[in-house]
């Protein structure tokens, strides 16, 4: 089995800002792991660790489709 590596907010923070230009810091990460809505971690003691994998999914799970202009659609974009 595979496993995915794990990262500490920060980690996760530029991980997704250089993997998906999506840009959110460490303390909006925990303030959506307080809130909800934001990817799903573990804890290690007292640590939050982010997966790798559940960045991932977040990550696709935020972004819209690919749009040909800024008109598009959802609906029209699956076409």
């Amino acid at each position: 089995m595979e496993e995915s590596k794990n990262y500490r907010r920060y980690e996760a923070s530029a991980y997704l800002k250089e993997k998906y230009g999506i840009e959110r810091k460490p303390t909006t990460l925990a303030k959506l792991a307080v809130l909800g809505g934001g990817p799903r971690y573990v804890k290690a003691g007292r640590v939050p660790l982010y997966p790798q994998k559940e960045l991932d999914a977040w990550a696709r799970g935020i972004l819209s489709p690919l749009r040909a202009s800024t008109s598009d659609t959802v609906e029209a974009s699956h076409d």
